[in-house]
């Protein structure tokens, strides 16, 4: 599939896994809902893999970097940024999550010594601009919590190490789908640990909601999404890819329109245009070299 297909399954699966996360948690913790969504994902893709005979033996070495993929992109990145959706507007929490990409620049550079995309800094700024004014009344109405905002950066910041510590599975010669698969497990098992440590009561709730959404969060939304999202950042790199985090919320607005009845205002259509036109600046191809005339001729 083309790398541009991936990018836009990412977009479209994040964007509507808002209304899916709603849903779920309107019948069971935060926590219990996180650990479900991960236990069914793992479940479903070592039991595929298993089955199709394509589970292959890793290394010592290959399961660490999984762990530790699994603690970042698989549970704790989850667990700070719901839990700054408690006490913390949407639209603020989908401003400082569109700062990923920002912080996948960053981080690139400071763990890997990668160099930055040059044009990642003005695409982001255009992103997150667009995403404030998409969400400008949230954030003239929300009065977040300083708890609540430093438990969004710092899912943000987690999330974007996560994404670095694909690019070191990667180069351990791990398979994706296998990789995402052992790093699935081992984010359900921490988040199983933190239920137990915390004492989370473990229910089976009785909503169909909740198994509808829990099944499309780990199936479209954990194992295909992560699949295309790590593609990306394989093929792309994390700072690229990251700009995903930006355009997710035009598509969970867009859905907000068909189901909830959003209202898109004047600065809402400004920031769409925005973010989709930071997308463009990041991704448009370099014009091609002039031809030089004075080497032209005969």
């Amino acid at each position: 599939m083309p790398i541009a297909a991936h990018y836009c399954l990412t977009v479209l699966i994040w964007g509507l896994t808002w209304t899916a996360i709603r849903l779920q948690v309107e019948s069971a913790p935060v926590d219990i809902s996180v650990f479900y969504r991960f236990v069914l994902a793992a479940a479903v893709t070592l039991g595929v893999l298993k089955l199709a005979r394509q589970l292959p033996k890793l290394s010592w070495l290959q399961h660490r970097w999984l762990v530790l993929q699994g603690l970042t992109l698989y549970s704790v990145n989850f667990l700070l940024i719901y839990r700054a959706a408690e006490s913390m507007t949407s639209g603020l929490l989908a401003v400082v999550f569109s700062l990923a990409a920002l912080f996948n620049a960053f981080n690139g550079w400071l763990l890997l010594r990668l160099t930055p995309n040059r044009r990642i800094y003005p695409a982001v700024a255009l992103g997150v601009t667009g995403v404030a004014l998409l969400f400008w009344t949230d954030l003239e109405l929300g009065n977040a919590r300083a708890s609540a905002i430093l438990f969004a950066l710092a899912g943000t910041y987690w999330f974007s190490f996560g994404n670095l510590i694909s690019l070191k599975v990667r180069a351990a010669e791990v398979p994706l789908l296998v990789g995402n698969a052992w790093a699935m497990f081992y984010g359900a098992v921490i988040l199983g640990v933190w239920c137990l440590i915390k004492g989370v009561e473990w229910q089976l709730p009785a909503a169909p909601s909740f198994w509808g959404a829990t099944l499309f969060l780990a199936i479209p939304g954990s194992i295909i999404a992560f699949y295309s999202y790590l593609t990306v950042i394989r093929t792309l790199g994390a700072d690229r890819a990251g700009y995903a985090t930006v355009l997710f919320p035009v598509v969970a607005l867009s859905v907000s329109t068909w189901l909830e009845g959003f209202q898109w205002t004047a600065p809402a259509v400004v920031g769409a245009v925005l973010a989709l036109l930071g997308n463009y600046v990041l991704f448009r191809k370099p014009a091609a070299p002039k031809a030089d005339a004075s080497t032209s001729r005969p």
